[in-house]
């Protein structure tokens, strides 16, 4: 059930809208200001909309590495797991 509760980014409140549990959205919207943060502290820029691009351009690109990170993880893991099974097959 979707319950309404109240976050602040950039010094500003929004109602929001969610299924997850307060401590979750609380976490998601400090993690975002605190990105917004970091790029109000390394640019000149002071236009609200400039910020709010290039933090999520930050977030999204932290977002893909991570995913590819995980990627070439899972597939190490998986050639591992072959080679075991292989060297379990020669052992039979």
């Amino acid at each position: 059930m979707k319950r309404t509760m109240e976050i602040s980014i950039m010094g500003q409140k929004f109602m929001i809208k969610s299924d997850s549990n307060d401590d979750y959205v609380v976490k998601v919207a400090k993690f975002v200001d605190q990105k917004i943060n970091e790029v109000i502290q390394n640019t000149k820029s002071v236009a609200s909309l400039n910020v709010a691009i290039l933090a999520a351009m930050n977030i999204a690109d932290e977002y893909f590495k991570f995913r590819s990170d995980r990627k070439d993880r899972f597939q190490k893991v998986e050639k591992k797991v072959e080679d075991l099974i292989e060297l379990i097959d020669l052992q039979m």
